[in-house]
């Protein structure tokens, strides 16, 4: 049975859900608002403390939790306790309103139940989690087990789904879209010697950093080399300026797409400005990079998708296109040899102020955030 979801305790000053609790169902879930008492009645005996807790079906926002307990107490229990913690960060400020611990009060339901809610469950986060049986007294108030031992839990990636909310809300300010020739990557000259003298001439892929939403799956796991293709609007060129070093790697589009590649939404995402930034993945189809993505992102079809297109012209051949009004980060899973475009020093600034290196998403924007843990 699922219970449909838990209540932040609200004698936190900071509690970002106290506005929540009229839309939940208080029939089957009640705030915590003081510690119970331990069951000393002699008559009934003390109440059983959880056995064997088990946590399954992980996703970014919700777990179920089941655990042993004696038959013949179940009668007795009429509430489950139940204390969720972010797990200790020695580097983390434990003042913050997000480190704050969380006391949830349930009514009793058979096991497994579902724990749920986007107000303290975020994703790919470490949790700690403990159990105690409680049984309601004429008084209001609660007689309960010992707590249980603490179980340690990791939450999930963003799912498929989670990642077509987000693709669907890139897609109302992807704009109109403008033609474009080459992909390009900027860095520094260091960058560009490193590759020939020690990489064979060639760029290899490296493990993505952790920019973007928190809950995406490519973020420290996707290997894969960064890309721009994003032009001047009132141009068509490529832009002079750049956060990312003063040489540029130039490359015809055709080389990284084409019929032969499968493009992917991997991230929509802002960092506290009015910028908005896409990601797209660029695999070869059949590479380790497609086989990563196309268990966790969803295929976009590369000649009618809403950010980055490719379709064929009898005239022109390969024609390219991307969204004018997103900044388009463009990962390409494969090494790139450095033979099969030009590298060249750019004319403009180093923006480093521009830099999306391990950028945080804005969590308060109600453009690209979606109604799962941030």
């Amino acid at each position: 049975m699922e219970v449909p979801g838990f209540a932040h305790n609200i004698t936190s000053p900071l509690s970002p859900c106290e506005g929540m609790i009229k839309n939940l169902s208080l029939d089957a879930i009640q705030l915590c608002e003081r510690d119970g008492k331990k069951s000393q009645d002699s008559d009934m005996g003390e109440l059983p403390v959880p056995q064997n807790i088990k946590i399954s079906n992980i996703t970014c926002d919700s777990f179920k939790i089941c655990w042993d307990m004696e038959p013949n107490a179940k009668e007795r229990i009429t509430h489950y306790f139940i204390d969720l913690n972010k797990k200790e960060n020695k580097n983390s400020n434990k003042f913050k309103h997000k480190d704050v611990p969380t006391k949830l009060v349930a009514k009793a339901v058979p096991l497994p139940m579902t724990v749920r809610g986007h107000w303290f469950l975020s994703p790919r986060t470490e949790y700690t989690v403990a159990v105690q049986t409680a049984s309601k007294q004429t008084d209001g108030d609660y007689a309960v087990s010992e707590w249980s031992e603490i179980i340690e839990f990791c939450t999930a990636d963003y799912s498929p789904v989670h990642l077509t909310q987000l693709l669907e809300k890139a897609e109302v300010i992807s704009g109109r879209l403008l033609r474009f020739s080459v992909f390009y990557r900027n860095q520094n000259k260091e960058y560009f010697d490193h590759a020939r003298e020690v990489q064979g001439s060639r760029m290899l892929p490296s493990v993505k950093d952790n920019s973007g939403s928190h809950g995406s799956p490519i973020s420290g796991k996707l290997k894969g080399i960064f890309f721009s293709c994003n032009t001047e609007f009132n141009t068509g060129k490529t832009p002079q300026d750049s956060p990312y070093g003063r040489h540029r790697f130039e490359v015809r589009a055709e080389v990284l797409f084409n019929p032969d590649t499968n493009l992917y939404f991997g991230d929509f995402y802002c960092m506290y400005t009015a910028y908005h930034y896409v990601i797209l993945v660029l695999a070869p189809r059949g590479s380790p990079g497609d086989d990563f993505c196309k268990q966790r992102l969803p295929l976009l079809d590369t000649a009618n998708n809403r950010f980055l297109t490719c379709e064929k012209d009898e005239k022109e051949g390969l024609v390219f296109r991307h969204a004018q009004d997103v900044n388009l980060e463009v990962i390409f899973t494969e090494p790139l040899d450095l033979a099969l475009g030009t590298v060249a020093e750019i004319s403009g600034h180093q923006l480093m102020s521009l830099s999306t290196v391990n950028a945080k998403k804005d969590p308060s924007c109600k453009i690209c955030n979606i109604s799962v843990g941030r």
